[in-house]
């Protein structure tokens, strides 16, 4: 059961303010829960006709991006879900999810019943997954300090990558322009690049290694002509890498005082994500307090490094960490909102087990602003758990 209630969302924009600075209120809450338990990520659909949120109660719901109609929900994973993600316009229907279950399962979203499932052995934990390869019928899986492999078609495992990491593999992304290549990080602190064409193995298609120095949380590709690598680690460092050659355009050691000093709200106390604009080319870090307010940081990795002011603040939604932050942009083309969204900006999911809808400061809608009254009171257990650990 879903609920709502209003209530009013008081503006305080911070000052000074950079000229270009947005600012987003609420639209609309969901409290997915009335336990101790919480939001962890939000995928959408290629058409954005629905959009799947990951629980701690290792469940996966579905609402509607625009209205936040429930749809229904996905149950059947013992352990804690890792990563959701759809599989794309080949199927368009379908939504997968890893678990420290150890298994990676497809669900059917119009019946949201379990379709299909890979096991990747006893004991094992499956934190992160990605589909490609040469002709696009693999999944990878970063699982302790290995990298299997799948036919998707027939669910056959074709290859295990042992050798490379030595700690939990946190992430894996087959590159989107080069589906053969594929990057991994890992708590060890290293982001390794494989050639996936062949018979693939450690010893002839290792192509380069990135070393952090510190346990990696996640990475994102982006860029055009000459792409570029961001990683976030578990101690809140930025880095920017040209994944092609391992070279390091420039590392924030010092990322979460950096952007603090960049607005005048409270310390940032956490990273949550990267967000690029290929319109515009260029890169946001999304920093959160533990209040739950968040801001959008450009960052400039060349020339002069730096990270500046906040672009775009969503403050007044949640009341504790934010897991995970969903732009309501398919062209990942800025802030600005279309008619096609309605104005929307985007979805965030936290630790208060709320789904907050934003919309923009100068939309008609925001004086209809509502939220939920119901707030989850977290447990001494629950707050205990560190923020950082992936699985």
């Amino acid at each position: 059961m879903e609920t709502s209630a209003s209530m009013d969302v008081e503006e305080q924009p911070p000052s000074p303010t950079p000229n270009n600075l947005k600012r987003f209120g609420i639209k609309n809450s969901i409290q997915t829960n009335f336990g101790d338990d919480y939001v962890f990520q939000i995928v959408p659909k290629d058409d954005w006709s629905s959009m799947a949120v990951s629980l701690s109660t290792n469940t996966v719901k579905l609402y509607s991006p625009l209205a936040g109609q429930y749809f229904g929900e996905c149950n059947g994973h013992s352990a804690t879900i890792n990563q959701i993600l759809f599989s794309g316009a080949s199927d368009p229907n379908v939504l997968s999810s890893c678990s420290s279950d150890g298994t990676i399962r497809a669900w059917d979203t119009r019946t949201f019943q379990q379709v299909s499932s890979i096991n990747a052995g006893l004991s094992q934990q499956v934190f992160s997954f990605s589909y490609g390869g040469p002709g696009g019928n693999l999944i990878a899986a970063g699982c302790k300090s290995q990298i299997l492999f799948w036919d998707w078609r027939n669910k056959k495992q074709i290859a295990c990558l042992e050798e490379s990491h030595v700690d939990d593999v946190t992430q894996v992304h087959f590159v989107p322009d080069e589906q053969s290549k594929l990057i991994s990080a890992s708590a060890d602190g290293l982001i390794c690049t494989f050639d996936t064409s062949g018979n693939i193995n450690d010893d002839d298609h290792l192509e380069s290694v990135i070393n952090m120095g510190t346990s990696i949380a996640k990475v994102g590709i982006f860029g055009g002509s000459s792409p570029k690598l961001w990683c976030l680690t578990h101690i809140e460092t930025l880095g920017i890498w040209d994944w092609k050659d391992g070279r390091n355009e420039v590392t924030f050691s010092d990322a979460r005082t950096l952007a603090s000093e960049s607005w005048n709200l409270d310390q940032i106390d956490y990273f949550v994500d990267c967000h690029y604009s290929r319109e515009a080319d260029k890169l946001w870090l999304i920093g959160g307090t533990n209040a739950g307010t968040l801001g959008y940081f450009p960052v400039n990795y060349r020339g002069v490094a730096a990270i500046g002011p906040a672009e775009a603040i969503l403050e007044g939604g949640h009341t504790d960490v934010v897991r995970s932050v969903l732009p309501m942009s398919r062209n990942h083309s800025g802030f600005a909102p279309s008619s096609s969204n309605q104005g929307v900006f985007g979805w965030t999911g936290g630790e208060d087990g709320r789904l907050c809808c934003w919309f923009s400061d100068d939309s008609p809608q925001i004086n209809q602003s509502w939220i939920s009254s119901s707030l989850v009171m977290k447990s001494d257990k629950t707050r205990k758990k560190n923020r950082h650990q992936p699985y």
